[in-house]
């Protein structure tokens, strides 16, 4: 019936679904939710919505007696509404981008039958190959109680800020959300069950960044073990080991993501997966021939993040429609924590190219000494190179409100692996913080 059917309609289901189809391969998406999955609809869109007067709201508090003399408050009621505004026609915007792309929509819950055929509420399809985009979902504490605990979808639809607040865990999600909701006037606190938020960032800027939050009222319990949540009078109550015990009248369970593998069918053809997702070679294909899978259900050393979904889609596209035969070859990846301020990075880490001095060089750069930084008072920001024994630069890290933008433009740089000279060919717009880092490569 179909050339290629996806499961699924996220970011590693229709970046590679539209080219196929305008390339001629007759093409179906099967959707049982909202068309665009968890980062359109539940995740990174309405997250950065969120966020964005967060954003604003710093950049203030930095010029206070230096042009402004007060800061603005969140509305949380308004931003609500506008996050609404913004996300609520996502779903049916990326519904029609497939159907002009004459890909044809397939809704309901889809099960593998077969090698080549799916099973949509008691209708067979087949397909000559089938790509498994079946994403995450969030883990869930198996605890009493269990049932007032909230994910991350629940957290981003809140009508009314609580007055206490209580995360747990202190990954992607916990902390950007901690961010938030601090700004927002809510009372935070992080519970942690180790010791060590963000453990894939470079961790001297993740303690600045915990000084920062700190300083501006977020509370964070480290080695706490969570046992039971009770509701009382005035709200909940969280329990744990050695009489540890917190209230707070709305809880997040930020304890990680799940790829979504169950209730589709795996089981059937004994597709091989693990604790962290579907197995997959080096063309993203699992031990089934003719059936693939892409993004964060995918088992993988990559971050599982929307970009490197939409590479993966994009590269069986090529794939599929003959233009390349060549394995998936992951080019470097930046990977942001959106807090206030933010910490971006890509390519090796200063943590690791201080294992080896030899073969790399480490260098810092602070911003409190930058002309440029000083222009919005930003005196809490640092960047971090990484060069090999070349001088290429091939890691960099930055804490700072800018610092996914530097990091994008010295993505560049890395990937294309540009020596000193090539980089001071380009001609960057002054002032601005691409003419402010490029000196510096």
């Amino acid at each position: 019936m179909f050339d290629v059917l996806f499961i699924g309609s996220g970011q590693g289901a229709w970046n590679g679904a539209i080219p196929m189809s305008q390339a001629g391969l007759k093409v179906a998406v099967i959707e049982e939710g909202l068309f665009g999955g968890v980062c359109s609809n539940r995740g990174c869109n309405a997250k950065i919505t969120l966020d964005k007067p967060v954003e604003l709201m710093r950049n203030i508090e930095q010029l206070q007696g230096r042009g402004f003399d007060t800061v603005p408050q969140i509305n949380w009621p308004d931003l609500m509404a506008h996050k609404h505004e913004v996300i609520g026609r996502l779903a049916a915007s990326n519904e029609q981008k497939l159907v002009k792309a004459n890909v044809q929509v397939i809704k309901g819950h889809a099960t593998l039958t077969a090698e080549h055929t799916v099973l949509v509420d008691n209708t067979e399809y087949t397909a000559e190959k089938i790509v498994l985009a079946l994403g995450q979902l969030p883990h869930r504490l198996d605890i009493p109680g269990q049932n007032y605990l909230h994910d991350s979808t629940d957290f981003m639809a809140l009508t009314k800020m609580p007055q206490r607040l209580a995360i747990i865990g202190a990954g992607y999600v916990g902390m950007e959300f901690a961010a938030i909701a601090n700004a927002a006037g809510s009372d935070v606190t992080v519970v942690l069950r180790g010791h060590q938020p963000l453990r894939e960032f470079y961790q001297p800027y993740v303690e600045r960044l915990i000084i920062s939050l700190r300083n501006r009222g977020v509370k964070f319990l480290y080695d706490q073990t969570i046992d039971s949540v009770t509701e009382v009078a005035d709200g909940f109550r969280l329990q744990g080991a050695n009489q540890f015990a917190l209230a707070a009248d709305y809880i997040v369970d930020a304890t990680g993501r799940l790829p979504h593998v169950d209730d589709s069918g795996l089981e059937v053809l004994k597709i091989a997966t693990n604790k962290n997702g579907i197995e997959v070679d080096d063309h993203l294909q699992t031990n089934v021939p003719d059936i693939y899978a892409t993004g964060d259900v995918v088992a993988k050393s990559q971050p599982k993040i929307t970009p490197v979904a939409i590479f993966e889609a994009q590269y069986l596209a090529q794939l599929f429609t003959g233009q390349t035969t060549q394995p998936i070859n992951y080019p470097s990846i930046a990977t942001t924590v959106f807090t206030s301020p933010r910490i971006s990075q890509v390519g090796v880490s200063p943590t690791v190219a201080a294992q080896s001095p030899l073969q790399y060089t480490v260098e810092t750069f602070d911003y409190s000494e930058d002309w440029f930084r000083q222009v919005q008072n930003e005196a809490d920001g640092s960047l971090t190179l990484v060069f090999d024994q070349e001088h290429i630069l091939v890691g960099a890290v930055e804490y700072s409100n800018e610092a996914v933008d530097t990091i994008n433009g010295l993505l560049e740089i890395i990937e294309l692996r540009l020596t000193h000279e090539q980089v001071q060919r380009f001609i960057y717009t002054f002032p601005s913080l691409q003419h402010s880092y490029f000196r510096k490569v």
